[in-house]
């Protein structure tokens, strides 16, 4: 599923729920006898702490975030799901842009989660808010690769990395702008961040129907990146099903680095220089190739951040982060 609960495994290892069945995420938690106090985001609303006894109804405890959510608007997510043509339900969301007009035409922006195995789910995301208040559309997915359906379906390593999850997203692609004539196919930007950043590294080196790409912290070349993170050389073999010696071409094969001469697509690139994940030389390496083959680029590297930069970064740049991309994207997209 999408949503994520507190749980508990007895000893023969049997799971049952503490925290009720409601739509959003537990995000930390701490127990004092038999009560659970948790932070939580619940239905479209921001993080506030809640308390349960395990199988109970939950009580609010704080109301941090009330006067911002009475004070801005919020687009509720409507869910679309889909069969893909391999036969596989994916789950996805798009975010109606605020005042929408059946009869007007706008923009729209596809954006990607990180992991793979990630999970998009109802929960209030700032940057996409913040899209469609400025008369976006918004579209989500959670692609094969991703978590919450099982081991099977994220499993997408070795040669189908970058092919199921990709087809996916396109074909998620497709079903929005069938549903929503009102999205002006020409002016379709992607964001995404970690293996966000993977796919929007691939996708312009595979397609050129998106006006614009803002690629983050990004993952462009295998050979590279699986000897320097430190996420350990074992996870990235691990992904690729091969190593540098034993299947270099598969490596390279799954690098959009090697596709980055067929690419057309506006990029933008964030990094952090003290992003161990995925290095600032990957970035480095994408951006210079699409300038070797004249596409329009921008690298915004940011002193002293990290691979957490839009998460726990300095607040000043996080507002410079959500700028940068808003700024590259709405200039190739807005029309």
């Amino acid at each position: 599923g999408f949503n994520s609960y507190l749980m508990k495994l007895d000893d023969a290892g049997k799971a049952s729920r503490i925290t009720p069945e409601i739509h959003g995420s537990v995000d930390g938690f701490d127990r004092a006898g038999d009560t659970f106090y948790y932070v939580g985001m619940r239905e479209n609303g921001l993080q506030e702490i809640y308390c349960c006894k395990a199988g109970e109804s939950e009580t609010r405890l704080t109301h941090f975030n009330d006067e911002f959510l009475a004070t801005h608007s919020v687009v509720q997510p409507k869910y679309m799901s889909f069969v893909d043509k391999d036969g596989v339900e994916i789950d996805g969301w798009v975010l109606e842009p605020v005042g929408y007009d059946p009869n007007q035409k706008y923009p729209g922006i596809l954006n990607v989660h990180g992991g793979p195995k990630a999970v998009y789910g109802e929960t209030f995301f700032h940057e996409m808010q913040f899209w469609v208040n400025e008369g976006y559309f918004v579209f989500y997915c959670n692609p094969r690769g991703g978590d919450g359906k099982g081991n099977e379906f994220a499993d997408i390593r070795g040669e189908h990395y970058g092919v199921w999850d990709y087809n996916d997203l396109m074909e998620f692609t497709d079903k929005v702008l069938e549903k929503y004539p009102q999205i002006d196919v020409k002016r379709i930007g992607m964001a995404g961040g970690s293996y966000g950043g993977f796919m929007a590294n691939w996708i312009v080196g595979h397609t050129d129907r998106f006006a614009a790409v803002a690629s983050q912290r990004s993952i462009s070349n295998y050979l590279s990146k699986c000897l320097t993170t430190d996420i350990g050389y074992y996870h990235n073999l691990s992904a690729m099903m091969a190593d540098p010696w034993t299947n270099m071409d598969r490596m390279w094969n799954n690098s959009p680095l090697k596709y980055a001469d067929k690419a057309k697509t506006p990029t933008l690139f964030i990094q952090s220089d003290e992003d161990y994940r995925c290095w600032m030389a990957d970035a480095i390496q994408m951006m210079t190739a699409l300038r070797m083959h004249g596409v329009d680029t921008r690298l915004c590297l940011f002193h002293g951040e990290n691979h957490e930069l839009s998460r726990s970064g300095k607040p000043k740049h996080r507002i410079r982060r959500m700028n940068e991309i808003n700024d590259w994207l709405f200039h190739y997209i807005k029309g």
